[in-house]
């Protein structure tokens, strides 16, 4: 085992000893409590199955055979979620066949950036997984279940349906999912496009053409940003059947794979013999092997809130430290969009989850003594799914890349870290994901161009008075000011500064998400400007200096003077009123910092 991620792993569990011993006694307390059909009052019972056919009725009444909850993110908008219409039906059905239960329990939201993006409406973006994981507890907390099947693909969805999950640790619980829509026009060529409208050089009809070549069809999208680093990393941590995350929708091996999920959860439910809860499943071990996947394959940036806040829900304690000391120790494997110019069906084909997986374990980067929702070990998770004559079978994966362009091997790789750096200074601490970088590290020292919306920054842009290097900063976008929106935005048109020659880089306690690009960007930053991050006292023409190699986040003058400046106070309330978000106030007062998971679930239980 390679000595840094094991030195990582101890000091996980060593830091968690208490908080983890208190989760574990919570549900096997759980465990030998439930399900509560058993108990239920008649009249409750009844109620719990009076849509139930004759059959399903009888068997809930006798006890003895497992009753699965499905929990859905489904609707027809999105097109990550619309395939997930015909699952419930289809996973019933499957689950019927082998002589057990299925009931839908309960759907979640499911909001996507890519439509929200610099709309109001991204405001409640990331406090959507908060939400969707108390969602999944209100529809769990019925106590009807022995096991449950998770339908979510996108950004906090997946990480919603986790946190809550664990909230119900004792029970087995197997993630679907729906696989990504096939590839469409080249990112570099969508990139392209965006960048020249930004430039205002073709217009919105060529713009939307660009777009709707690239988002075309029912499935995830294809780029690595957040939805698909979250399939990559349940699976990498044993919560997919192997090989199954980037299958396409509607095609006969997604089908079966969706009815050997369903099969699958009633094997490991407390009714048998091969109990496998998903609280026990994701341990310290199967978290940090999530880290090292995200961080072999460059990966969303909004993990680096979600999978500490997924760890704290299994009683786990991780902070942007462990994630640092992993990337360093992790090299880069993959090439994918914006990280490259592959896309996801790209990495499948040169070789995908069993080539990757493959790789990491024989580099001796991965925990193989971990259970996964298959049993023991991750050499499972070597083999990929295919029809033989119909039938759904594992074979043994590639042993080497079909294209070493998009997925690298340990000993070649494309960088030797995993392209994630931690700064900090005296502006506090962010995070800047280095794997799509036009260079290995970032080195700038530049005056700040200061902005209190994402939204000036564009008109700055258009009148000319960013042509020049400098350091963008861009406050007020933090969790508890106004939810801490994506600023994606952004990047066309600091990229069209970088292309015409300028050193830009963008500092912010907003967000920028898996489509973090080729334009250096130091994000999270915590404490954020609203609860007296420093970034409040930076003035423009200050000199910023970020450094990837020394971790430098630091604006240039004196203590002295940066004790005695007083800090910008900027109204955020007209970011707060409107499309629903007066409603979220409440939770914007509870929400910690990012590098604690910008999270609201958990007060109280440190």
């Amino acid at each position: 085992m390679n000595p840094v991620i094991q030195e990582v792993t101890d000091r996980i569990i060593q830091r968690s000893q208490s908080s983890r011993k208190s989760y574990l006694e919570k549900i096997e307390s759980a465990r030998l409590q439930g399900p509560h059909r058993g108990v239920l009052s008649c009249g409750n019972l009844a109620h719990g199955f009076a849509a139930c056919g004759t059959e399903d009725k009888a068997d809930l009444r006798s006890m003895t055979k497992s009753n699965i909850a499905i929990v859905s993110s489904y609707n027809d908008m999105l097109s990550a979620h619309q395939p997930y219409e015909a699952f419930p039906a289809r996973l019933k059905q499957a689950i019927s066949a082998v002589g057990s239960v299925a009931q839908f329990a309960g759907g979640v939201p499911a909001m996507c950036d890519g439509v929200t993006q610099g709309t109001p409406g991204m405001d409640l973006s990331l406090m959507s997984r908060d939400i969707i994981a108390m969602s999944t507890a209100v529809a769990l907390s019925h106590n009807m279940f022995d096991g449950t099947l998770m339908l979510g693909i996108c950004d906090k969805i997946v990480p919603g349906l986790l946190i809550g999950g664990l909230s119900f640790g004792h029970l087995p619980t197997v993630f679907v999912p729906a696989g990504p829509m096939p590839s469409g026009i080249p990112n570099k060529e969508k990139a392209r496009v965006r960048q020249l409208y930004a430039q205002g050089k073709v217009g919105r009809e060529e713009l939307l053409d660009a777009e709707s070549k690239s988002y075309h069809s029912a499935g995830t999208c294809t780029f690595y940003g957040t939805a698909n680093s979250n399939q990559l990393v349940v699976e990498i941590m044993g919560l997919h059947l192997p090989g199954s995350s980037f299958v396409n929708p509607g095609t006969p091996l997604r089908d079966a794979l969706t009815d050997a999920a369903a099969r699958q959860v009633t094997r490991i439910t407390d009714l048998g013999d091969e109990y496998r809860p998903i609280g026990h499943i994701v341990d310290a071990k199967a978290i940090v092997n999530g880290l090292v996947g995200l961080l072999a394959t460059g990966g969303s940036t909004n993990h680096t809130m979600h999978l500490v806040a997924v760890a704290k829900a299994a009683g786990y304690i991780i902070n942007w430290d462990d994630f640092a000391d992993i990337s360093k120790a992790v090299p880069l494997l993959t090439r994918i969009y914006p990280n490259g110019s592959a896309d996801i069906n790209h990495f499948t084909a040169a070789g995908g989850m069993a080539l990757l997986i493959r790789e990491l374990l024989e580099g001796g980067l991965l925990h193989n003594d971990v259970q996964t929702i298959c049993g023991q070990g991750l050499e499972q998770y070597t083999k990929e799914p295919i029809l033989d004559h119909g039938e759904l079978v594992w074979r043994d994966g590639p042993a080497e890349s079909f294209d070493k362009q998009v997925v690298a091997t340990v000993s070649e790789p494309f960088k030797v870290d995993g392209g994630l750096s931690v700064l900090s200074g005296n502006l506090g601490r962010a995070v800047m994901k280095t794997s799509a970088l036009r260079e290995p590290h970032c080195k700038i020292k530049a005056p700040a161009v200061v902005f209190e919306d994402q939204f000036e920054l564009h008109a700055a842009f258009k009148a000319g008075d960013l042509d020049m290097d400098c350091v963008v900063v861009v406050r007020f976008q933090g969790p508890s000011a106004i939810g801490m929106p994506e600023l994606h935005s952004l990047t066309p048109p600091l990229a069209v500064l970088q292309d015409r020659g300028f050193h830009v880089a963008l500092v912010t306690d907003g967000r920028m998400s898996g489509a973090s690009g080729k334009v250096p960007a130091a994000i999270h930053v915590t404490p954020e400007a609203i609860k007296g991050g420093m970034l409040a006292k930076i003035q423009t023409g200050d000199m910023i200096e970020l450094n990837t190699q020394t971790g430098a986040m630091d604006v240039l003058i004196s203590a002295e003077e940066l004790a005695n400046r007083e800090a910008k106070v900027t109204d955020v309330a007209k970011h707060q009123i409107g499309m629903g978000r007066e409603m979220f106030a409440g939770l914007r007062t509870t929400l910690t910092g990012a590098e604690q998971g910008a999270c609201s679930l958990f007060h109280g239980q440190d």
